[in-house]
């Protein structure tokens, strides 16, 4: 009788990943959540570069670029407060359907709640309402990077930032190698180079302020 192997192994956690990354995570306030007792009032949700990652399906500067606008542009609307699901309106300069914004307004929803006509409508009264919380084409950017704007919905304060994509590490011949890896005809050491110059993009992303750029706006 052979042995047989267990497919859906659930036990992988986020120490066995292939990949590392130092990067904090975005704590954020959910009064659904509290309403329903999933949280203790006043605790947040604790989301990780990992859980962006695992929503995506993979890690790139565009994943890892989201992240950090989202967490840059909540640090910047709650300077001393936790932020608040349901109460930050998110504006993308560009379309849903080119390719950057709408992947990134996909991640950016994920860690804010911020829908479009398909969100969550809330409970009874309407507490935790994120329908029609996400725009796209909703204003006209000073740069052709990718831009997104964060609303509180109590205040009206408004953050813009801007990812200077332009500015992110090329990574070098060794992202050549993507082309082989695919075909399954590279080398152990060329899936390692590319390894290495791929999440060294990423972890760029992840460290280095000066690829964002954080403005107010005046309303």
């Amino acid at each position: 009788m052979s042995e047989t192997t267990n497919s859906t192994d659930t036990s992988r956690t986020n120490s066995s990943w292939a990949v590392e990354y130092d990067v904090e995570p975005i704590r954020i306030r959910d009064p659904v959540a509290e309403a329903l007792a999933v949280l203790e009032p006043g605790d947040p949700f604790v989301v990780t570069y990992q859980d962006v990652v695992k929503a995506a399906g993979h890690s790139c500067p565009t994943a890892s670029g989201a992240y950090r606008i989202t967490q840059l542009g909540l640090d910047a609307l709650y300077p001393d407060d936790l932020p608040v699901r349901s109460e930050v309106e998110v504006l993308a300069a560009g379309p849903r359907d080119d390719a950057t914004y709408g992947i990134m307004g996909r991640l950016i929803s994920i860690v804010t709640g911020a829908a479009q006509e398909d969100g969550f409508g809330g409970l009874a009264g309407g507490l935790g309402n994120r329908q029609n919380m996400l725009t796209f084409d909703a204003f006209a950017p000073d740069s052709a990077d990718p831009t997104f704007r964060f609303r509180r919905t109590d205040t009206d304060k408004t953050v813009e930032v801007t990812y200077h994509v332009g500015d992110v590490p090329d990574g070098g011949p060794a992202l050549g190698n993507l082309q082989q890896i695919i075909d399954g005809t590279a080398s152990e050491e060329d899936r390692e180079l590319f390894a290495e110059a791929w999440h060294g993009r990423v972890r760029a992303v992840l460290s280095d302020d000066s690829l964002f750029t954080v403005t107010n706006v005046r309303q």
